[in-house]
């Protein structure tokens, strides 16, 4: 395998099973023609962003497949949208867990009991964190695959710490003994 086909490929997850796998539909081709059509020829490759968050809100993470398809609608080698793709800590490459929680790690946050606060939803949820490191691997994904978790840097609400995301919504003041009552929440 090469390098590049190593960085590209996409670890499974438990929770890849929460996610419809990429495919091309019609809805994707309308969005890329949308996107490309903002820019000159000589510039499509600045619809990448708009591209990437497009597939990973619809498929969760960004696939090798779909990095080949990006490449191919903006004419540039798949290794220019995989430097994008691990340059923002907002892309994916794997699956995360159906419920997806960012924690907030910054100073507030931090000394308000983030970090605790981690620990616990990690032991709720059945999460080892062992193997996450902050940039090339920072989502964990628990057994069952339900629930996620990674930590974020600074969510915005100094004053509310600990401060996380569960998808899209966005939770105030979660201390560790709040965990459960969090999780009960999302539980399905």
């Amino acid at each position: 395998m090469s390098t590049l086909d190593h960085n590209i490929a996409s670890e499974e997850t438990p929770g890849t099973k929460h996610f419809a796998p990429f495919a091309v539909t019609p809805a994707l081709e309308a969005e890329a023609a949308k996107r490309l059509a903002q820019f000159p020829d000589n510039q499509k490759r600045s619809a990448v962003l708009p591209l990437l968050h497009y597939i990973q809100h619809h498929h969760g993470f960004i696939s090798a497949a779909a990095i080949d398809w990006v490449a191919g609608q903006l004419g540039i080698q798949p290794i220019k949208v995989l430097e994008v793709v691990t340059f923002y800590p907002g892309f994916r490459q794997s699956a995360p867990g159906k419920f997806h929680i960012r924690v907030c790690r910054t100073l507030s946050c931090a000394m308000g009991g983030s970090y605790e606060l981690m620990e616990k939803l990690c032991e709720l949820t059945g999460i080892d964190r062992s193997h996450a490191d902050s940039h090339h691997h920072p989502i964990s994904v628990s057994p069952c695959g339900g629930f996620s978790v990674e930590f974020a840097e600074c969510l915005a609400s100094c004053g509310t710490a600990p401060v996380c995301m569960v998808n899209d919504d966005f939770h105030e003041g979660v201390s560790p003994d709040k965990a459960q009552e969090l999780l009960k929440k999302y539980s399905s």
